[in-house]
């Protein structure tokens, strides 16, 4: 008993503090947004108090075996490549889009479990390679890591997890060390490739999407840019403190499009307002500056880039979906790590989180 006291003081409680802050803000949202059907909030609490026991038991777990155990890792990362795979046959189409298989009144997401197997992947690989990044093949076999979920993933189709397993490859190549002429021959690629999947992938939508941010003048305000502009107004409209839980126009009268998902940031500035939304950044710097404190204090390269890796997976994921949110970036459906509704990602984020505890408890590193 005594052991298990003194593991629990060991854990990151400002990293738990700020993680359980911010489902704490989502659930709110999702409370507020829920007009008499509370299922989505009801089946968001219970994935969050799973998380959270699942969180503290990885954290007990000694993470060296997993490092020293490739197999194990590439078994996860083919696990979910599998799963992702068998969505094509299994998974209903909602809205035109394969991306959960459906158990019950539960959907699961694979996608947010391959984050992490790559993240997994990734961090292994370079780890057992830093003092060669020099060295472009390294640089191609792990873009091979990358290709392989991101074309199944393209095809469900889900563009934006797409560019966030990308972002999540090109940060770990840059903490691992990559040399600058083989990052600008890597973007040029990255060019060419988003040409060629302009004209022979992307779909309608998709390339409406793009087009009304690039050219917001020029889109349809009733299309492409409805969504858009209706997140603006909710933002503008929430002044200071907001507009109240259950009082938000845009939310209440449904003029904001997935109020619980893609358009979370919104919803909680129109009735949280300044402070509201305040409280989110904040929180959010406090959870990564506490995961960068631990890639710091980290003393092997796996644990480092895990960390790091995991840090670039929130930072990238948030900028995009407030991005879209307030019209700088176009909307790819990026949902808020830990605060938008979705079970599978609260999951995932709680066992990288789990991962992350057992780095700090167990000193070795």
């Amino acid at each position: 008993m005594s052991g298990i006291i003194l593991h629990l003081k060991k854990l990151d409680w400002i990293l738990i503090f700020a993680s359980v802050s911010l489902v704490g803000i989502g659930l709110i949202s999702i409370y507020s947004s829920s007009k008499v059907n509370f299922l989505n909030l009801k089946k968001q609490i219970f994935f969050f108090i799973f998380g959270f026991f699942l969180m503290i038991l990885i954290s007990f777990l000694d993470w060296r075996p997993l490092k020293e155990s490739p197999y194990l890792i590439l078994f996860f990362y083919f696990l979910c490549l599998i799963s992702l795979f068998l969505l094509f046959f299994f998974a209903p189409e909602i809205r035109g889009v394969k991306s959960w298989y459906k158990i019950g009144p539960i959907s699961i997401d694979p996608t947010e479990f391959t984050k992490i197997a790559l993240l997994l992947v990734l961090a292994k690989y370079f780890s057992m390679r830093h003092v060669e990044m020099y060295r472009i093949a390294h640089i191609l076999i792990s873009g091979l890591y990358l290709l392989i979920p991101s074309i199944l993933i393209f095809f469900q189709p889900d563009f934006g997890s797409v560019l966030i397993l990308i972002s999540l490859w090109i940060g770990i190549l840059i903490i691992s060390g990559i040399k600058i002429r083989h990052f600008f021959l890597l973007l040029f690629f990255a060019i060419l490739i988003f040409a060629i999947g302009w004209k022979t992938f992307l779909k309608e939508y998709q390339k409406e999407r793009i087009l009304s941010f690039l050219f917001p003048n020029l889109s349809d305000p009733l299309k492409a840019g409805w969504s858009q502009n209706q997140a603006k107004i909710a933002i503008g409209s929430g002044g200071i403190l907001g507009k109240g839980i259950k009082k938000g126009s845009q939310v209440q009268l449904g003029f904001l499009p997935e109020p619980q998902t893609d358009f979370i940031f919104s919803a909680i500035a129109e009735e949280m307002g300044f402070v509201g939304v305040s409280a989110l950044f904040f929180l959010f710097s406090i959870l990564i500056w506490r995961i960068f404190k631990i890639s710091l204090n980290s003393k092997t390269n796996f644990s480092r880039l895990f960390s790091s890796g995991f840090a670039i997976l929130l930072i990238s994921q948030s900028f995009i979906h407030v991005g879209a949110n307030i019209g700088i970036l176009p909307i790819i459906g990026i949902p808020l790590p830990l605060v938008s509704y979705g079970g599978s990602s609260l999951l995932s984020n709680f066992i990288a989180l789990g991962f992350l505890e057992s780095i700090k408890v167990h000193k070795n590193y």
